[in-house]
């Protein structure tokens, strides 16, 4: 898309800080109508699926049997449908039912050949019913810059923007008195102060003792 086609849409409303999260979508259409309940304009909010994905969920087999009853339950219907239309509006006939009945057999039986052509043009390369649906991971609800702090405290989620920050712990860390034991002298070491001890006697004219 380029940038006149975006300009010619609107404004980037995934630029708007987010107002709250939630895990289906549910929930955020919950919150912007209790937001549009309470007065608030909200042409300023926007519901955002993050991470979109799409899932399809396999419902069972397609068989020729299923592709034939499929197109009998559709045509059926929607003959039955035009039936209804053209008796209510036939002037002619008081009597709509034939011409529903009608219109139920005629679109059923077109139902059937529709539904047994469409599965032969698959090739056998899609022997399944299925489903898809588009999921996200959450929903936020974003919300413009001037008017979130009132958002938030119809919400009930406290009127400052930005949130204040969960105060934490601070200041020196204590740490626990560290003793260290005394370390027992060596044989080298004790040799040494015998040496040391007989000097001193030698040099002092006294008799050397030895512990």
């Amino acid at each position: 898309m380029s940038t006149n086609a975006r300009n010619a849409i609107g404004p980037d409303v995934t630029k708007r800080p987010v107002l709250a999260s939630y895990d289906d979508y549910a929930g955020a259409q919950k919150a912007v109508d209790t937001l549009s309940d309470n007065g608030f304009p909200v042409q300023n909010t926007a519901i955002v699926g993050v991470d979109v994905r799409i899932v399809e969920s396999v419902l069972g087999r397609l068989s020729w049997g299923r592709a034939a009853l499929n197109g009998l339950a559709t045509g059926a219907w929607f003959g039955m449908l035009i039936g209804l239309f053209v008796g209510l509006f036939s002037s002619g006939n008081s009597n709509i039912w034939p011409l529903v009945g009608l219109g139920l057999l005629y679109g059923a039986a077109f139902g059937i050949v529709y539904g047994l052509i469409s599965y032969a043009f698959t090739g056998g390369k899609r022997d399944f019913v299925s489903r898809q649906q588009l999921l996200a991971q959450r929903y936020d609800v974003l919300c413009e810059q001037a008017v979130i702090a009132e958002a938030r405290k119809i919400l009930g989620l406290g009127g400052s923007w930005p949130p204040p920050l969960e105060p934490t712990a601070s200041g020196p860390t204590a740490t626990a008195p560290t003793t260290e034991e005394p370390v027992a002298p060596t044989v080298g070491e004790r040799v040494d102060d015998i040496v040391e001890t007989v000097k001193d006697g030698m040099n002092g004219g006294q008799p050397p003792t030895v512990a």
